[in-house]
């Protein structure tokens, strides 16, 4: 068919599919209010800066990824890749900074990284996620991780492992980089290009590397874990003890690392039993105490996660479908529109879903239409009903038919309805 297709990498988010969304969204909200998390949104377009200066400009989302524009006024805006960024600068530019510590916040909204496409991933993509800004205990890392966890139960998503790693911070790092560089350097040859310019800009970032190539040096690799100094050690030590508390199952991880420059101390991934090979991770979080600073604002120590529900929602619980009309309302002629409205209206007000069929078209196409859609009750106003001050009312599934009073249509409808579908009292 001839027209102007939609771009590569996105997708149109048709009634079942957005319902499945916005189910995982619902329960996430859900969830995470039990732990004291509140919702926030930002704005889906931020200064370029702030994800250059925060994300890390040797990462591939800034270097490979970011959809970048110029505006009217000449600014540099970027459309939102990650949702950590803005809503630490939401919380320095807004009241929530005078919030009692910790502040717990959750959020979710479409995210933009020109990525291969794949398997529930696109370059247009939605995010939940929550932020906990303001402490550093280490127990906050194992809350947010079980947020994460009870989602997922909760969602119907099993066949999950929770990868867990502790990659360091500025005062054990260090000594970590330099034994990356020494363990690579020497196989400069062997690297493809995209990793031996992570190694030169950011040596930690080469363990995220997808290259199935790079599996033996990966391998070989120092741990992470080998060179924490004793704050490190301890911090992590909490993270698991708190996980224990929470009675949820991890796997250390030495390997793993993060995407963002941000993350520091923990980092954990979700990974799920259907997602083979270098995509086997659902998503995943971590601690980033240095992000505030990073982004010129006063140290506030962070921890978080975040989601693509694209795929979440691919292995969740189907969610209950959109909801279909229950009845429709008809007009048997022209003349009759207006009152087929005005029935619509009422039968609405009483939280039935209607849909008025006031076209030109026959009475007997309308009916098919209405017994394709599958509603259980046709109501017809036509010349005839309107002299008299009635209706016809037919039900579909019982194959009847009779003549009711307009002012007591809820009554000679309400029998006719599923009692599921009805919320009527009384309707059997």
């Amino acid at each position: 068919m001839a027209g102007i297709s939609r771009p590569r990498g996105t997708d149109d988010l048709l009634p079942e599919r957005l319902a499945a969304l916005e189910h995982a969204i619902t329960v996430g909200t859900q969830v995470s209010s039990r732990y004291g998390y509140r919702r926030l949104q930002t704005p889906i377009f931020e200064a370029s800066d702030l994800f250059v200066r925060g994300v890390g400009d040797a990462t591939d989302v800034v270097r490979r990824e970011m959809y970048t524009f110029e505006d009217r006024g000449g600014r540099s805006l970027t459309l939102r890749p990650e949702g950590t960024a803005p809503v630490v600068r939401a919380f320095w530019e807004s009241e929530l900074r005078q919030s009692p510590l910790p502040v717990r916040l959750s959020y979710s909204g479409p995210m933009f990284r020109y990525d291969r496409p794949g398997r529930g991933r696109y370059r247009q993509f939605h995010q939940f996620g929550v932020e906990v800004l303001g402490e550093s205990e280490p127990e906050l890392d194992a809350e947010v991780i079980a947020v994460a966890w009870r989602w997922l139960a909760e969602l119907g998503v099993g066949g999950t492992s929770l990868q867990l790693n502790s990659i360091g911070d500025e005062a054990c790092r260090p000594r970590y980089r330099e034994a990356l560089l020494q363990h690579f350097s020497s196989h400069l040859a062997d690297l493809p290009e995209l990793d031996r310019d992570r190694l030169a800009r950011n040596p930690l970032r080469i363990l995220d590397s997808k290259d199935p190539e790079m599996a033996p040096l990966l391998e070989s690799a120092p741990r992470t874990t080998d060179y924490l100094c004793q704050d490190c050690v301890d911090a992590f030590d909490r993270v698991q003890e708190a996980l224990r508390a929470y009675g949820i199952p991890y796997q250390l991880n030495p390997r793993l690392v993060r995407g963002l420059d941000y993350y520091q101390r923990t980092a954990f991934e979700v990974w799920h039993e259907s997602l083979q090979g270098a995509q086997n991770s659902l998503f995943g979080g971590g601690r980033y105490d240095g992000l505030s600073e990073v982004l010129g604002y006063p140290k506030c120590p962070g921890v978080g996660f975040a989601a693509g529900l694209e795929r979440v929602a691919l292995l969740s619980r189907v969610a209950e479908p959109p909801p279909e009309p229950q009845i429709f309302a008809l007009s048997a002629d022209r003349a009759a529109a207006g009152a087929v409205i005005a029935v619509a209206e009422e039968l609405r007000r009483s939280g039935l879903r209607v849909v008025a069929d006031v076209g030109s078209r026959s009475l007997r196409g309308k009916m098919r239409t209405a017994e394709r859609a599958g509603v259980d009750v046709v109501v017809i106003v036509g010349e005839a009903e309107m002299g008299q001050g009635a209706v016809t009312v037919r039900s579909l599934r019982a194959g009847t038919q009779e003549s009711a009073a307009a002012a007591a249509l809820l009554e000679a409808v309400g029998p006719l309805l599923t009692r599921s579908e009805s919320g009527l009292g009384g309707v059997t």
